[in-house]
């Protein structure tokens, strides 16, 4: 099955692929979701090899239950639900939550504009996903490396809550009604708690930009 510019089908044409046992469709939304699903559950777990067998388990989780979606919310976002339960209960186990080491890996794409972060609930742009936009020249990748340590201190110090919905708005890109769906919470908690998140990230970041004299 192939899919024109890389655009999954619409949902009842998945969950009955699903069904069916398609794995061209299986593939599809492996390809699609598992980089993002691994990003999420990694703040709730302490390592990635536990990420790994978070996502892994969630996938699994997703083909035996398919029958009984009911088609309440999204395909994508039963998914989602499905990852954080079980990135939880992974979590809980472990005994404590840390958040992902690698979430803001350059390789993940280039910087996607410039500026701070913004007190709204609009999307963040792209310069806190890619430090090292900020410094082109050699000299400063350490800096910007630094910089994108920093971020993931701040994002440990998070309550979960905060963590997931910046991990989702900021990092995976969903909108606030997926993140609402996702979690079920409302619109005004999901503002408050990514409102939160982005000003403890945002003062972090400042912080450390005043310790080493630079612009922030």
């Amino acid at each position: 099955m192939a899919f024109a510019g890389g655009v999954l089908p619409p949902d009842d044409v998945v969950v009955e692929a699903l069904r069916a046992g398609d794995e061209a469709i299986f593939e599809a939304l492996l390809g699609a979701w598992s980089r993002g699903m691994l990003r999420l559950a990694r703040a709730y777990v302490s390592t990635d090899d536990s990420a790994q067998e978070v996502v892994q388990d969630a996938w699994l989780a997703v083909i035996e239950g398919i029958d009984g979606f009911e088609g309440r919310s999204s395909i994508k976002t039963w998914v989602h639900r499905i990852l954080i339960n079980t990135a939880k209960k992974r979590g809980a186990r472990e005994g404590r939550a840390i958040p992902w080491s690698s979430a803001f890996d350059r390789r993940e794409g280039p910087a996607a504009g410039s500026g701070g972060f913004p007190d709204g609930d609009g999307s963040l742009p792209g310069p806190w996903k890619d430090f090292s936009a900020l410094w082109p020249t050699p000299e400063d990748e350490a800096l910007a490396s630094e910089v994108r340590g920093q971020i993931a201190v701040a994002l440990a110090g998070l309550p979960a809550r905060q963590r997931t919905v910046i991990t989702l708005r900021d990092v995976e890109g969903c909108t606030s009604e997926e993140v609402c769906e996702i979690l079920e919470i409302s619109a005004a908690n999901q503002r408050v708690l990514l409102h939160r998140a982005r000003a403890w990230v945002r003062g972090r970041i400042e912080a450390y930009f005043e310790t080493v004299g630079r612009p922030a």
